[in-house]
């Protein structure tokens, strides 16, 4: 059922801000100490711990597992700023504990990214994350002076991967996880690829900073790519081929961009480091965070929390989504998203409602309001809505259809017809208007306008809407299409365009005035249609059905607004560039680029269309 939605009350909020601490609060109030110990083969770990001074009572542990340095190293030495629960929990006296993951900084081993679960909870020495959380856990609860045996364990994004992995086969005493924003599978959704095409913006600049080569990984810090230019476009465009990346900037150093560039298709060195089939035997609370505009593992926390949730029917489990970037609950306001305002300081009423009352029930036993199953912000009303089920379980499938002259509506037109466009791989589209240097996030609510008016974009879209129309979970993408290539990929994005003259009574009203904001957007790369481990060329102009999954969104298209989907075959350079050929991408050469021209056909019975989940006018308010 649906709980009322909640208006932020910025009165409550106020005191928030103020319950932050700063590093002069750490080092008065927090003894921190260093520990190296084994686990079950033998290799020593790594864990920086800031326990409260005040030992006149016992504290629970909240743990992160971190791939990013447990800096700074020396008991003597605090963190300069400081971050995450330290930084916001740090009054509610909590034992703060982060580890360094095998085979990083201060922890012996080798490191292995995503390291293979196994599917055993292993007796003897083998081990996976699972059980290094687990050893981890047990001498913490056993060492650690003053804990009071409860332990929490949160963490964002690489961290949010150590805490799903962490929870399985759980420790006694661990009473709640959050795994927050976490990877899932990098090669159907999270960072790297989007439904098998490489996301370059965010893998290039992530990887060369994460495999630097240090003299002293405990003092040194790695420094960020030089682009030597502000513009991505131009700079990848000049790489060409994805292998350049080595061969002109990477020299050998970056030994996981070597694995991509190996195993372009979904094979299993991409399927053991799938975490969704291992989530079980989980026997903690558990709250998975993520943000709607989320540029890097928006896939990943739907998926952690669905598995939990399919594999652990036993357990409290809650998804809590909020219109945010990346890891944005708990850096900054969370108040708006580029041209986009929420209207109020988002991420502070997370952490004040649901995160920290969380973590005070679970392991300090206070009362706290019972989480609903999902706690999620709905965009365009701006508000936060409590719903028992995810996505709302009365919520109805419907369809939108492409139609003839760039219509789009819920009823299939008989006729049948197509819409076509060329496509070249030397003039892909951009993701946003403007020139940018990395991977840049605020492209997840971004004005389409620019695109709009592009040739090789085709554009559908409703009637103005004449009541609130609200989509509440995935979006399935249905093209039947042809290419005159072997390959193509295919983009698909679901926004909100605004009237051109908005009433007074909505914000920025001027400002917005127009606006085609992008929903929600994905890529599927073409000859994955029939299966990511099965890569198959497309028959030159043969019409072919492409289907996929877009994640999921809660947004309310207002009255008076429409619904518009933009096809295209390009978005660059948040996604490489596909020849348009079938080939090896990630080797191709140059003369493998070719142009294309692409159809999008409409009507009938195999026509094009998006279906969602709407729902009901009562029920959205």
């Amino acid at each position: 059922m649906l709980v009322r939605g909640i208006c932020l009350v910025v009165v409550a909020l106020s005191a928030l801000a103020k319950a932050d601490v700063d590093p002069a609060y750490v080092r008065e109030n927090y003894t921190k100490s260093e520990y190296r110990f084994p686990v079950r083969d033998g290799t020593k770990l790594f864990v920086s711990v800031y326990a409260p001074k005040d030992d006149s009572q016992k504290y629970p542990i909240v743990l992160t597992r971190t791939p990013y340095s447990a800096r700074p190293y020396g008991e003597d030495l605090y963190p300069d700023t400081l971050s995450g629960p330290l930084l916001h929990y740090g009054k509610e006296k909590f034992i703060f504990v982060t580890a360094d993951v095998r085979g990083r900084f201060g922890s012996e081993g080798t490191f292995v990214h995503m390291r293979p679960q196994l599917d055993e909870h292993p007796t003897n020495k083998d081990i996976d994350e699972s059980t290094d959380a687990y050893d981890t856990i047990d001498w913490l609860v056993k060492h650690v002076p003053n804990n009071n045996g409860n332990v929490g364990m949160m963490g964002i994004s690489y961290p949010g991967f150590y805490t799903a992995a962490g929870m399985i086969n759980s420790h006694p005493a661990l009473k709640c996880a959050s795994p927050q924003a976490p990877i899932s599978d990098w090669f159907v959704g999270d960072d790297f690829h989007h439904n098998g095409a490489l996301f370059l913006s965010d893998s290039f600049g992530f990887l060369y900073t994460f495999h630097q080569k240090l003299e002293d990984p405990l003092r040194d810090r790695a420094t960020p790519f030089n682009f030597r230019t502000q513009d991505s476009y131009a700079f990848y465009q000049d790489m060409g081929s994805l292998s350049n990346a080595d061969t002109r900037y990477f020299h050998g150093t970056v030994s996981f961009w070597e694995d991509l560039m190996q195993h372009g298709q979904y094979d299993e060195y991409w399927k053991s480091r799938n975490l969704r089939p291992h989530l079980k035997n989980v026997k903690t609370a558990v709250m998975t965070v993520g943000g709607w505009f989320d540029a890097e593992d928006l896939f990943g926390t739907l998926a952690v929390f669905r598995s939990v949730e399919k594999n652990n029917p036993d357990i409290a489990n809650t998804l809590v989504m909020g219109p945010w970037i990346h890891g944005g609950w708990s850096r900054g306001d969370g108040d708006r998203l580029g041209d986009v305002s929420f209207q109020a300081k988002t991420a502070q009423f997370y952490r004040e409602n649901i995160e920290l009352p969380f973590l005070k029930s679970h392991l300090k036993g206070e009362s706290s309001a019972k989480l609903p199953k999902a706690y999620v912000f709905e965009t365009g009303t701006n508000q936060w809505r409590r719903y028992d089920a995810w996505p709302p379980q009365w919520s109805a499938q419907k369809t939108l259809y492409f139609q003839a002259d760039g219509g789009l509506g819920f009823d299939q037109a008989s006729t049948e017809g197509s819409d076509g466009f060329v496509a070249d791989p030397h003039k892909p589209v951009p993701d946003l208007p403007r020139i940018t240097i990395g991977a840049a996030r605020d492209y997840m609510d971004a004005d389409q306008r620019f695109a709009a008016r592009r040739p090789d974009v085709l554009v559908y879209q409703t009637k103005p809407l004449e009541d609130d129309l609200t989509l509440s979970g995935p979006i399935s993408v249905h093209l039947r299409v042809a290419t005159s290539g072997t390959d193509s990929d295919w983009v698909a994005k679901v926004i909100d365009v605004y009237p051109n003259e908005l009433s007074t009574t909505q914000p920025a009203a001027v400002e917005l005035g127009g606006y085609q904001q992008l929903v929600r957007g994905d890529i599927f790369r073409g000859k994955f249609r029939n299966g990511y481990d099965k890569p198959e060329a497309f028959e030159p102009n043969k019409p072919t059905d492409v289907n996929w999954v877009l994640p999921d969104i809660n947004h309310c298209f207002r009255k008076g607004h429409r619904v518009m989907v933009q096809v295209q075959c390009t978005w660059f350079p948040l996604a490489d560039i596909n020849p348009q050929k079938f080939c090896d991408i990630y080797h191709a050469k140059p003369e493998d680029f070719q142009v294309a021209t692409q159809r999008v056909y409409h009507g009938g019975d195999e026509g094009s269309s998006i279906t969602v989940q709407m729902l009901p006018a009562a029920e959205a308010q």
